[in-house]
C-alpha cells in the first residue's frame, strides 16, 4: 500500500468515539424539537415519521418510555439532513446572524419612515409590490402615537406590515 492508499483510508475512517457524538448531538438536535410547539414543528418540513415521533414524545410521562423514545427519534434523525433543522431553531434563538441583520434593517426603514416622508417614495420604488395605502396609513397613525406619547400599537403595526412585504433576500 502506497502513501495516498493510506490518506485516503483514514479520511474515511471516523472512530467509535466520534461516531457516537455524532448520534448524541443528533438525539439532542431531536429533542430541542420535543420542545417546540406542534404548529412549529409543522412549519420545519420534518419528515412524516419524525414528526410523528417528537408529538407521540409530548404525549409521554413514563421515564422509560421517554428514553426510549428519544433515542428513536436519534435514530430518525441519523436518517435525514439536520442543517435545516439546526438553522430553523437557530432562527427560533436568534442567533442567525443574516436574519437579526435583516430586523434590524427593517427597525432602521420602520424609523426613516416615520420620520422622513421621502423614504416612503425611495420605499415604493425599490418594492414597487409594496401596499402604499396600509403603509401610509400605519405611517401617519405611528406618527400621531409619537406626537401624543400613546402606546406604540401603530409602530409595531408598521413593523409588521414591512416584515410581511419585504422578504429576507430583498430587504432594503
Amino acid at each position: 500500500m502506497n502513501h495516498t492508499e493510506e490518506q485516503n483510508t483514514d479520511a474515511v475512517w471516523v472512530s467509535k468515539t466520534q461516531k457516537k457524538k455524532e448520534m448524541d448531538a443528533l438525539q439532542d438536535l431531536g429533542v430541542a424539537l420535543t420542545k417546540l410547539a406542534p404548529d412549529t414543528l409543522k412549519k420545519i418540513g420534518l419528515p412524516e415519521d419524525l414528526l410523528q415521533a417528537v408529538l407521540a414524545h409530548k404525549k409521554i410521562t413514563s421515564n422509560s418510555a421517554l428514553k426510549r423514545q428519544t433515542q428513536y427519534i436519534g435514530r430518525l434523525m441519523r436518517e435525514i439532513d439536520p442543517a435545516p433543522i439546526e438553522a430553523y431553531l437557530a432562527k427560533l434563538k436568534g442567533e442567525n446572524n443574516a436574519h437579526n441583520a435583516y430586523m434590524q434593517r427593517l427597525e432602521m426603514l420602520r424609523e426613516r419612515l416615520i420620520d422622513n416622508d421621502d423614504a416612503l417614495t425611495d420605499l415604493i420604488g425599490k418594492h414597487p409590490h409594496i401596499d402604499i395605502a396600509a403603509l401610509r396609513v400605519l405611517i401617519r397613525n405611528a406618527r400621531k402615537e409619537r406626537e401624543q406619547q400613546k402606546p406604540p400599537k401603530a409602530f409595531r403595526a408598521l413593523f409588521q406590515q414591512l416584515r410581511q412585504e419585504i422578504n429576507e433576500t430583498d430587504a432594503v
